[in-house]
């Protein structure tokens, strides 16, 4: 009766183990996949690739979003602001 209470602990630590193994490999993917495309995004806009510099291209796009939003709502005042502003934060990110 021992054998076999030793044998499930073992298959269950094996399981166990086999499943943070393969969480570990994939989490370390999914970073390193990230990685490799925020590096692509930074070098194909010619930006330093910083937290700060997505966090000001998703500002700008954020901006052109709402302009977009505006002018499918009919608002040229409001799109005209909108656009502008984000083409400014996006030019000074971009060179």
């Amino acid at each position: 009766m021992q054998d076999f209470f030793s044998w499930l602990g073992e298959t269950l630590g094996a399981m166990i183990r086999f499943v943070v193994d393969l969480l570990i490999v994939f989490f370390h993917n999914l970073g390193a996949s990230a990685q490799g495309f925020f590096d692509g995004l930074a070098s194909a806009l010619d930006i330093p690739p910083t937290v700060i510099s997505l966090a000001v291209l998703l500002l700008g796009l954020g901006l052109l979003y709402l302009a977009l939003r505006a002018l499918l709502r009919r608002r040229l005042v409001a799109t005209l602001i909108w656009g502008l502003l984000g083409v400014t934060v996006l030019s000074w990110l971009i060179n």
